[in-house]
């Protein structure tokens, strides 16, 4: 039992220049064509030629239909750039996270350490001021 898409091969990825995609997407907004009629006539998939005059349609409107290719571009920067904020934010919560159970943990030594430090000062006052009473 096979499928269409089986038995139907992949046509292998195509590039086209801006000039074509102008001249196709003219064909369509100037002069009345349906997006399937050039997109057949052109050896085009239907969905990318849409795409394109749609995109055409909000570039002209400057952005009243859509958001205009600098718009698009700028929301692909802006969002990089917010995922790198983010990448970086949480790496400097993990580093103060972990930098602050060393601190604690440093703490906790330190503490110990004057604790017995402390232990050992009384006993050696107690060990003096048993050496004294004798005297």
């Amino acid at each position: 039992m096979s499928t269409m898409a089986e038995t139907r091969s992949r046509r292998p990825r195509r590039r086209f220049t801006d000039d074509f995609k102008q001249q196709a997407v003219r064909l369509v907004v100037d002069e009345g064509k349906s997006v399937g009629a050039v997109a057949r006539e052109l050896d085009l998939v239907p969905s990318s030629l849409g795409q394109w005059v749609k995109q055409a349609q909000a570039d002209r409107s400057k952005g009243r239909t859509g958001l205009t290719t600098a718009e698009r571009e700028e929301l692909v920067r802006l969002r990089k750039a917010l995922r790198i904020a983010e990448e970086e934010r949480d790496i400097l919560k993990k580093a103060t996270v972990d930098s602050g159970r060393r601190c604690n943990a440093m703490n906790d030594r330190r503490d110990h350490a004057a604790r017995e430090t402390i232990a050992n000062d009384r006993q050696r006052q107690g060990s003096d001021l048993g050496t004294m009473e004798a005297r």
